[in-house]
């Protein structure tokens, strides 16, 4: 299996395979692995990703990682330590200076979704890589060039691009629970501003990301969380009796009365009726 050496602090690995030559293995080193062509599957810290031609994963200490491969893969493995970039600092633009290539790389959700390139992004991260592999087969110093260097920013450069596009937080910072919960709760009557393409980019994170980051988060799928809440919200509405079914229906937005009937008892395994009575009459032989 490949390792870094003691003084290296930067390595190209460029090869195609049918079958991936090394195991399940944890990292030491941060790592970008490119597919320049074929396909399978990445098993990435108990996740499987499909991956094809153009995809590009982003790996750092702690992880660890082996490929699937279905279709015969070439792949390109770029492997840096944090000494690499660290002293590269005097090379890199300002604004590199908060969000460091090793900060980006560590942030947990580009190991749980693959990140969307479109063109040209596509094309220029195939270029620089091709231009990295390139170099250290005639140089072999890929460490020492700066050209290299700035051809790796180059690729970070489009990550943090992309993940602007899908509205991923790069900061590593997301939202406290409490906060999204109010923003449900605030709007549990507007179906339209809880869709998730919509409440997603309000905090930060990518919509593609937000169910899994929920579910982690609150130990509940989101549909699970906005359903119970609501009807906590409805059962409160009957109860009080000042509502009729039509009124509470046209409230949270469904179609009709049955439309609300229908959904109660799936949620509550009973109709309003029936929960109303029950909680009636258990009510009264207290």
């Amino acid at each position: 299996m490949w390792i870094l050496k003691q003084f290296d602090s930067l390595v190209i690995d460029d090869f195609e395979e049918d079958v991936y030559s090394y195991p399940d293995h944890a990292h030491a080193y941060y790592e970008m692995a490119y597919i320049h062509k074929g396909s399978g599957y990445h098993h990435l810290n108990q996740l499987v990703l499909p991956y094809r031609s153009g995809d590009l994963f982003l790996l750092s200490p702690g992880d660890h990682h082996f490929f699937d491969i279905k279709k015969s893969t070439h792949f390109t493995f770029i492997k840096f330590t944090d000494t690499y970039y660290q002293v590269r600092q005097h090379l890199m633009p300002n604004n590199w200076q908060l969000h460091t290539p090793a900060s980006l790389m560590q942030l947990k959700i580009f190991k749980e979704s693959k990140l969307v390139l479109e063109e040209p992004s596509r094309t220029i991260l195939r270029k620089a890589v091709e231009n990295i592999v390139a170099y250290d087969k005639h140089h072999k110093e890929a460490w020492a060039s700066p050209v290299v260097f700035y051809q790796l920013l180059s690729i970070l450069g489009i990550v943090r691009e992309a993940a602007g596009k899908e509205h991923i937080n790069i900061n590593g910072h997301f939202p406290k629970t409490e906060e999204i919960s109010s923003y449900i709760h605030q709007q549990i009557n507007n179906r339209d501003n809880l869709q998730i393409t919509v409440i997603a980019p309000k905090f930060g994170i990518a919509p593609a990301y937000f169910s899994t980051y929920f579910k982690r988060s609150f130990g509940m799928s989101y549909r699970q969380y906005t359903d119970q809440y609501r009807n906590k919200l409805i059962e409160k509405r009957l109860l009080t009796g000042r509502l009729t079914l039509k009124q509470i229906a046209n409230e949270f937005g469904f179609t009709d009365e049955s439309h609300l009937v229908k959904y109660f008892k799936k949620q509550a395994g009973m109709s309003p009726s029936e929960f109303k009575k029950r909680i009636l009459e258990a009510s009264k032989s207290v």
